[in-house]
């Protein structure tokens, strides 16, 4: 399998020879109180990303001419000098985004629901989630795609969709199953899992426990890719959280107007919601998108995401996916009630093929 062309930095990550996102971002010192109004956190984020950014930029610059030295030896030493030249923050700009968080959570908009719930009091939204977070299961997934795996895949609870045909619906619909997280005592797994063989952490279904995501990448010793493995649907606020910290998107890119999105996963807003934030990853990230082709579908999704692709995140990984089985709730749905036809995935990949997007995997 052809390694994807877009995901650079992501290896070089891997191979410890850049620090992953997060690992700049807390080497970002501030100062704020996190009693301060949100506004006034806000603007204080605001700068911070400022000075991020130029980190950014200066390590980037200084990996890549110690990567030139011909000696591995050398090579090692220039990546470690660089890296603890700039020491952690006291109190980092990945403080900063936890504190803001919290914060969020007391009038919720992680979302592109926005409910407005106080889910530090009880209150509960679209979601059915508070403040707390549970993970169904956590291990080396082997099922992800090539340039993943291992991947440490941490699987939250509940979910801000409603899909009829979703694959996980015990996990999705029940969101005070499985166990309680302690951010410290699952950072130290990732360490662990990472120091085993993980090429990652990946975290699935985040978006509603963006807080709780937040204090366990606070945690994390190692130097490890974070993988967000998503709908894609988070709110503004939440995108820019998560620049400074989410090395890949790996973004579901599910219908191609908002009629399907609404039919099928009770959304409302789809593509106003999705899109933004798919171009705000492809700015300060890699994205990795699959798209789950449904039977009857090619025109109305299938064709209209891989135009809008090409067109405005051109250099992404695109994963199209003929995994569709019809389950949960789809058999409700006539035009759900089948697997795809051979005609529809030959007809998928030309329609993928020719709207010029290069980085294909099938």
């Amino acid at each position: 399998m052809e390694a994807s062309k877009h995901l650079k930095r992501y290896f070089k990550v891997q191979r410890n020879e850049m620090p992953a996102l997060f690992k700049i971002t807390e080497k970002i010192p501030v100062q704020f109180d996190p009693s301060m109004q949100l506004e006034e956190l806000r603007k204080i984020h605001k700068k911070g990303i400022e000075e991020y950014r130029k980190l950014r930029e200066k390590l980037e610059l200084e990996a890549i001419n110690a990567l030139a030295h011909k000696n591995a030896s050398d090579r090692l030493l220039l990546l470690t000098e660089i890296f603890l030249k700039h020491p952690k923050a006291n109190l980092s700009l990945l403080d900063l985004k936890v504190a803001i968080v919290d914060r969020i959570l007391e009038n919720c908009n992680c979302c592109g629901w926005s409910c407005g719930v106080n889910r530090k009091t009880g209150e509960k939204g679209f979601c059915r989630l508070i403040d707390l977070s549970n993970y169904a299961s956590e291990f080396l997934h082997m099922g992800e795609e090539p340039e993943l795996i291992p991947s440490h895949t941490i699987f939250f609870t509940g979910c801000t969709f409603a899909c009829v045909y979703c694959q996980n619906w015990d996990i999705s619909t029940c969101p005070e199953a499985g166990t309680r997280i302690e951010p410290r005592k699952l950072a130290r797994l990732i360490d662990l899992r990472r120091m085993h063989g993980a090429r990652n952490v990946n975290f699935v279904t985040p978006t509603p426990h963006a807080h709780t995501v937040l204090k366990i990448i606070r945690e994390i010793f190692v130097n490890t890719p974070v993988i967000w493995n998503s709908n894609m649907y988070h709110s503004p606020d939440i995108a820019e959280i998560l620049e400074g910290i989410v090395d890949i998107y790996l973004g579901d890119f599910k219908y191609g107007n908002n009629l399907c999105a609404q039919k099928y996963s009770q959304i409302k807003r789809y593509l106003e919601v999705v899109q933004p934030n798919f171009e705000f990853a492809y700015e300060t990230a890699e994205v990795l998108i699959r798209h789950l082709v449904l039977p009857g579908h090619l025109e109305c999704c299938t064709r209209q995401i891989t135009k809008w692709v090409a067109k405005k995140i051109p250099h992404i990984r695109f994963n199209l996916m003929f995994q569709y089985q019809p389950c949960y709730q789809a058999l409700e749905y006539l035009e759900l009630r089948r697997q795809l036809t051979p005609e529809e995935k030959t007809k998928a990949i030309y329609i993928v093929r020719e709207t010029g997007i290069e980085d294909l995997l099938i």
